[in-house]
């Protein structure tokens, strides 16, 4: 972390972010606009690169709504076969950088038929589905503390500023629970029908591990996710990932201008 702490400073001078973003499938343009400096995470000393399309993985540094930050621009995942540490590492030299919030975005399916692709939703409760946890292992007490409070992970402040954001811009929103599973492949109509018993919105393979690790870290977190498709079992429409792009695609603008909007209003 010291080597890549040094690294981005190297190309960063003395630029200090406040807060960190994540862009997930189909959303990550919304780094393109802005004058900026891009680090290639394959540069980055224990940064992976993720090979899904929709990810460029880079680390961009910009000033936003005049706050400075820094947005990931893709992701890497726990089902390409990387760990739980290397997937959340890139939060913690977040944290190391400065940031105090992070948001979180993500590309996700609806649970329920009453979610409907094209709507963002703003997250409020996460469940673990991944089967293991991000801070399994020996504790960086630099970081955070060894059992974490995990009652408010998405900040309720936070939350109802991005609700009332969208309500002014008449953006499409909702409001729910994530569930996070491992991947690759889609869940099955079965599974989708038991997360919809356990109360979750919207499933997706991301932003669980990050979101605990933020909240570890002491960073407040937004969450939201873009509903791109319904989940399994909801339609008898077959999934692939090529529509979870193409709905991001449609959906971006509103996506963008509910972001911009809200890391003006911090």
């Amino acid at each position: 972390m010291e080597a890549a702490l040094n690294y981005i400073k190297e190309k960063t001078g003395d630029f200090k972010p406040e807060i960190g973003i994540i862009l997930g499938s189909g959303l990550g343009d919304f780094a393109d606009n802005f004058k900026s400096v891009s680090i290639p995470y394959k540069d980055i000393p224990g940064f992976e690169s993720s090979q899904i399309q929709g990810h460029k993985g880079q680390l961009v540094f910009t000033e936003l709504e005049g706050k400075k930050a820094v947005i990931m621009q893709g992701r890497y995942h726990f089902y390409e076969g990387y760990s739980m540490q290397t997937v959340t590492y890139p939060i913690k030299v977040m944290k190391k950088l400065g940031i105090k919030t992070l948001i979180i975005t993500n590309a996700a399916g609806a649970v329920s038929g009453d979610y409907i692709p094209g709507e963002l939703m703003i997250i409020t409760d996460h469940i673990n589905f991944m089967g293991t946890n991000p801070l399994i292992g020996k504790n960086d007490d630099s970081l955070g503390t060894r059992f974490p409070d995990m009652s408010e992970i998405y900040n309720k402040d936070l939350i109802e500023k991005a609700v009332d954001i969208a309500e002014k811009l008449k953006i499409n929103y909702q409001k729910g629970v994530y569930v996070g599973t491992t991947g690759p492949s889609y869940e099955t109509p079965s599974e989708i029908n038991m997360f919809r018993r356990w109360g979750a919105n919207a499933v997706g393979m991301s932003t669980v591990p990050e979101a605990i690790v933020a909240n570890y870290c002491g960073i407040k977190v937004l969450g939201i996710s873009c509903l791109t498709n319904y989940a399994a079992g909801v339609t008898d429409v077959p999934l692939n990932h090529q529509e979870v792009i193409d709905t991001a695609e449609k959906v971006k603008e509103s996506f963008k201008l509910l972001l911009l909007h809200f890391i003006k209003s911090l």
